[in-house]
């Protein structure tokens, strides 16, 4: 780990510890996740499974959303992928039809996939805007990368291990056009909605995901969907 990553982590976790504790919400906590459900609403899968402190999936668990709505937020997350991976974090998720879809911050392997254009690779809002960075601070697969998602309004960043990638907004004509030329473009008004549920994906393999902190800039929506958990 270089010295200049080193510094970046340090004073992430300051800033997490330096917030309240009214202001982050952390959806991993204690190693539980009381957060989340299947999207039927059930319990999430034993899959998914709590291992040296990472939310790891190791096996067919199917995607994890969020029990609450959220709007506007901030969300860092630690991650890693195995090799060959795909995964990726969606937020304003919400129903088209009988599919849950949103927008995504693209977790993969970059390395493996090199026909794959960019906005396919991580850090990228997957199928919509590449970003912005010719060389992104991507550690290699295996190794821990922070990400941050911030989403206000309509306006859109991701970010990877402090840098900035995407700052992107879906009011105006560039936006249109992004989904116009994308696997989305079907759906009307896809990206505009300002609240949905946050989704951690399954794609069939394996991914690890730790300290995922969020932290709402408006109040989080109660669901009429409920968790059928015991």
């Amino acid at each position: 780990m270089s010295l200049r990553f080193a510094i970046l982590i340090l004073l992430t976790f300051c800033s997490l510890k330096s917030a309240s504790a009214d202001s982050w919400v952390n959806l991993l906590k204690d190693q539980k996740l009381d957060h989340w459900m299947k999207q039927d609403g059930s319990k999430p899968a034993a899959t998914w499974q709590f291992e040296n402190g990472w939310l790891h999936l190791n096996g067919k668990g199917g995607n994890l959303i969020t029990k609450q709505e959220y709007s506007d937020f901030e969300l860092w997350f630690e991650f890693r992928i195995s090799e060959k991976g795909n995964s990726g974090i969606k937020y304003r998720v919400q129903k088209y039809g009988e599919r849950y879809l949103g927008l995504e911050y693209q977790v993969l392997d970059d390395p493996a996939f090199p026909k794959l254009t960019d906005e396919h690779k991580t850090g990228s809002l997957y199928d919509l805007v590449t970003p912005s960075a010719a060389a992104k601070r991507l550690n290699p697969q295996g190794q821990m990368n922070v990400a941050k998602i911030r989403v206000q309004g309509n306006r859109i960043q991701h970010w990877i291990n402090g840098q900035l990638l995407i700052d992107e907004r879906v009011d105006g004509p560039n936006w249109l056009e992004h989904v116009s030329n994308s696997k989305f473009k079907n759906h009307a008004g896809f990206g505009q909605n300002q609240l949905g549920r946050i989704m951690l994906t399954d794609h069939n393999c394996e991914v690890w995901y730790r300290n995922v902190y969020l932290k709402p800039l408006s109040a989080p929506v109660e669901t009429t969907i409920r968790c059928q958990c015991p």
